[in-house]
């Protein structure tokens, strides 16, 4: 199964991809998927990472409950 990173912006900024929207929190998604590994549904046009980003300084902050799951899924 192949995953990526999904953001999750703040209520009331920009839409996203609009270039001045600030991603708040980044998620695990199956690739393809808007709906998060903790469940969260995502708008289907957020940004996206691969998942290899996971872990690093381009996907602070993570979901911490995305982060457990995907570590469950043996990534």
């Amino acid at each position: 199964m192949e995953f990526q990173l999904r953001a999750e912006y703040a209520e009331g900024t920009t839409p996203p991809r609009s270039g001045e929207a600030r991603d708040t929190t980044w998620h695990m998604t199956e690739a393809g998927e808007a709906r998060a590994l903790c469940g969260r549904n995502l708008d289907p046009a957020s940004e996206t990472r691969p998942a290899e980003a996971w872990g690093t300084e381009a996907a602070e902050s993570f979901c911490r409950s995305c982060g457990a799951q995907y570590l469950r899924q043996g990534q």
